[in-house]
């Protein structure tokens, strides 16, 4: 058995978990989604949508506002009911506060940031990548199962999500959690935070480069995000400037991000970069550079000014 262990917030389900079933559909395995939370009935029938066998709230008032130590307790007794082979995840903020802690807790191998699925003879290994995407690895877990692997966002497209004929049955576990040893207590999530966003949950995203020039020109970026509805971003140099707030930084120090359209205006295409948006549906790319790496993902590429075409896609929106 696989399961997929959801993320939702306030009953509005995290994007990358389709990415996460999406990638559990690629294993051999019936798939069982838990969905950890307060309140999750509705989050749960949205899931329930998915090729999968069944889909399990897992609810807990203790479990909402999300807190390591709750979610571990809970999914540690989830996890003993249902003995399961393997247990994905996205890698989210989140996961990355609690999965290393309930992976230890079990006693058992962890291995994350994972791209793509492949066969090591009888073996499953998990690819993933190493010194900045310069290089990946297969890597093999060793030991007794369960087995927890955690997906990074965009290595696989929610569209790659198959759909049931029908609704998969929604069954709900009851975990023993004592709340009296829960020991944090929670400030507001970091997407709540002042200034702050979370890119990867947009859906379009302008992103901007050195070829911007100056922090002036980026009201032209700022424009086009709004024609198109879109979340305003950026490669490290603009930020390490500070011509936008570090929360806008996209790359392997930044955030990590699988838009359908990633809009890239003056961005060269350093590896850094590439790592943490190489997963969007639909790369376009502008630069006056035609040998600029961003060339080799882009789905669409335009060699010229951006200060001549991006206003000349303003004025087309606006049409």
């Amino acid at each position: 058995m696989i399961i997929v262990i959801a993320e939702q917030r306030d009953g509005k389900l995290n994007r990358a978990t389709w990415e996460t079933i999406a990638a559990a559909q690629q294993m051999d395995g019936d798939i069982t989604v838990l969905v950890p939370g307060g309140s999750v009935r509705n989050v749960a029938g949205e899931l329930a949508a998915a090729q999968v066998k069944e889909v399990v709230p897992v609810e807990h008032r203790s479990l909402e506002p999300y807190t390591p130590d709750g979610f571990t307790a809970a999914l540690q007794d989830a996890i003993a009911q249902l003995s399961p082979t393997y247990v994905l995840l996205p890698h989210t903020y989140q996961t990355r506060d609690f999965a290393p802690k309930l992976a230890a807790r079990l006693d058992r191998a962890i291995i994350t940031d994972v791209v793509a699925i492949k066969r090591a003879g009888s073996d499953t290994a998990f690819v993933r990548p190493m010194f900045q995407g310069k290089l990946t690895a297969d890597v093999v877990p060793q030991g007794q199962p369960p087995h927890f692997v955690t997906f990074q966002i965009g290595a696989y497209r929610i569209d790659q999500a198959v759909k049931g004929s029908a609704p998969a049955p929604v069954r709900a576990l009851t975990v023993n959690l004592d709340a009296s040893a829960i020991r944090q207590k929670p400030d507001a999530p970091f997407q709540q935070a002042k200034q702050a966003v979370d890119l990867s949950q947009a859906e379009r995203i302008v992103s901007v480069g050195r070829g911007i020039k100056e922090q002036a020109n980026i009201k032209v970026a700022e424009e086009l995000a709004r024609a198109l509805g879109a979340e305003l971003a950026a490669s490290r140099p603009i930020c390490d400037s500070g011509w936008l707030p570090m929360e806008r930084q996209v790359g392997s120090s930044g955030q990590t991000v699988a838009p359908k359209l990633y809009l890239a205006l003056g961005i060269s295409g350093a590896i850094q970069h590439l790592v943490g948006m190489k997963g969007a549906n639909t790369i376009v790319a502008i630069n006056k550079d035609p040998d600029a790496p961003i060339f080799e993902i882009a789905d669409y590429g335009i060699v010229g000014d951006l200060f001549e075409i991006v206003p000349a896609m303003i004025d087309a929106l606006k049409q």
